[in-house]
């Protein structure tokens, strides 16, 4: 049996300067090319998906296996990728993350099969998870408690400008040249971002060095992989089907041995002590509900715009970009983390979910209605994430000793790719089955609908039946980013009743 943190003799904490680290504001930078290179590299493959098919011959269950060879390694890594971090050194895994990420993205653009393409997509996951975990650690190391809200919510922004830059950053690339720049570009960048790093980023690690604790790094992987390959699979293949029961099986049986393992061990990967903090429960259970409303909706509403109102992909990005931008321009003035010190941490993350599920339920009810109404819904979901979702991370990071911050960074993005994921396999089923009740046809997706409909009077209930759906499917996305805010905001307000009392 392991004692609890409370029992254990503290680490001790390492030696920062009074004020943070001298040139943390320009690290921050660095720290945000290297992110700004996974995010676009994660958003801009979606764009090409139609020269892929042409030019590479890739069948449909090829395309699913570009995109989802990266998610299920990168998901599976990231607990572990963390821990490595803390282990031998943020700064060492975050070279490993970009050279890796940069090899991978070079195999990548000159690959001329789509095996070859997928095996590039799965070594980028691994430089990805890399970067995802040590990013946020390295920032968490170089920031005074004061000054990490609002280098949290820079780092957030960036990820948000990535969302909104990715689809246009595509759309530019393949009208200019062939599919393989999509991930070329990603080679001078990571090179320039690789130099800064070894430059200016001060090496931090775990003072108490634990052991490495290669069994539950071998669980962890295979359970979240599991977990998110049931998730990725059942709207495609039924949620009932053996493939997804299989898996779904598979990663409840490794976590559950995982969870039991970590609890034994006296050097564990995740202390299984955090899961009774409040305030890391409230964090972690917000941060899977706001991901699941937010992720979900716009998978869905990405369709609509192409499906239903009739624009291209890059229009489409264009049209969302809204969202992103209030992310970016809330959080790089500040503005977001102001009303967040303001408000505190409980209530900034209910009010900014609340507002977040009025967008989503804004844009429900104005779908059918072209895209001025949407606008507004779209507004509001980044004015509500620009506050909610850094304050989340930061519940997250702050509930986690500082030196298992590489840890804590892997959670972080463990609960995004969750969330995010069972959003989209969700409210994708939602929507499809109310599709298929409105449409009794043989055809299994708006395309192939719209395709077999024969007059403009069948077009048009086609479209309102994919649009009946879209609300219902939005409208449950608002319900759970608005549950997520309550029990988020009590859990957190309970925490720190109890650190005062």
């Amino acid at each position: 049996m392991t004692t609890s943190p409370q029992e254990q003799a503290p680490a001790p904490p390492q030696p920062a300067a009074p004020g943070g680290h001298p040139q943390r504001w320009l690290i921050l930078g660095v720290l945000c090319l290297a992110v700004l290179t996974v995010v676009l590299d994660n958003t801009v493959l979606n764009v090409a998906i139609p020269s892929l098919t042409r030019e590479l011959g890739a069948a449909t269950s090829d395309i699913q296996w570009m995109i989802n060879a990266y998610s299920l390694v990168q998901s599976g890594l990231l607990l572990s990728a963390g821990s490595a971090a803390d282990r031998y050194g943020r700064k060492k895994m975050l070279v490993a993350g970009l050279a890796l990420f940069g090899v991978g993205s070079l195999v990548a653009g000159l690959a001329d099969s789509t095996g070859q393409l997928i095996a590039a997509r799965a070594g980028m996951g691994v430089g990805g998870a890399l970067l995802m975990t040590t990013v946020l650690a390295v920032a968490i190391q170089i920031f005074t408690p004061e000054e990490q809200p609002k280098a949290i919510g820079i780092w957030a922004a960036v990820n948000s400008l990535g969302f909104a830059a990715g689809p246009l950053l595509g759309g530019f690339m393949l009208d200019h040249f062939w599919w393989g720049a999509i991930f070329l570009i990603n080679i001078p960048v990571a090179v320039l971002a690789l130099v800064a790093v070894v430059v200016l980023v001060p090496e931090s690690k775990n003072p108490q060095g634990d052991r490495p604790d290669l069994l539950g790094a071998v669980l962890s992987t295979i359970g979240m992989a599991s977990l998110v390959f049931a998730i990725i699979s059942g709207p495609e293949h039924g949620w009932t089907s053996g493939r997804v029961l299989v898996t779904a099986a598979v990663a409840i049986v490794v976590l559950a041995a995982f969870a039991y393992w970590e609890s034994r061990i006296p050097y564990p990967m995740i202390d299984m002590h955090f899961f009774r903090n409040r305030q890391f429960t409230g964090a972690v259970s917000g941060g899977v509900l706001i991901t699941f409303g937010m992720g979900g909706s716009l998978f869905l509403l990405t369709q609509h715009m192409q499906f239903v109102l009739g624009y291209e992909p890059l229009e489409a990005g264009l049209r969302t970009a809204p969202l992103a931008l209030m992310i970016v321009a809330l959080n790089f003035t500040g503005v977001a983390a102001k009303w967040a010190a303001r408000l505190g941490t409980p209530l900034a993350i209910g009010l900014g979910m609340a507002v977040m599920a009025a967008g989503l339920a804004s844009i429900a009810t104005v779908a059918s209605g072209g895209y001025t109404g949407t606008l507004l819904g779209l507004v509001l979901i980044g004015g509500g994430a620009a506050v909610a979702s850094p304050a989340m991370s930061h519940a997250i990071m702050s509930a986690i000793p500082p030196e298992k911050a590489g840890v804590g960074g892997g959670i972080n993005g463990t609960v995004a790719e969750f969330g995010t994921g069972l959003g989209v396999a969700v409210l994708g089923a939602l929507l499809n089955s109310r599709f298929a009740a409105l449409i009794p046809v043989a055809a299994t997706s708006l395309p192939s609908a719209l395709a077999a409909a024969g007059s403009a009077e069948e077009k048009a209930r086609v479209t309102d039946a994919f649009s009946s759906g879209l609300e219902i499917s939005l409208l449950v996305g608002a319900l759970a980013v608005l549950l997520g805010g309550m029990v988020a905001g009590a859990l957190l307000r309970r925490a720190e009743r109890a650190d005062f009392a």
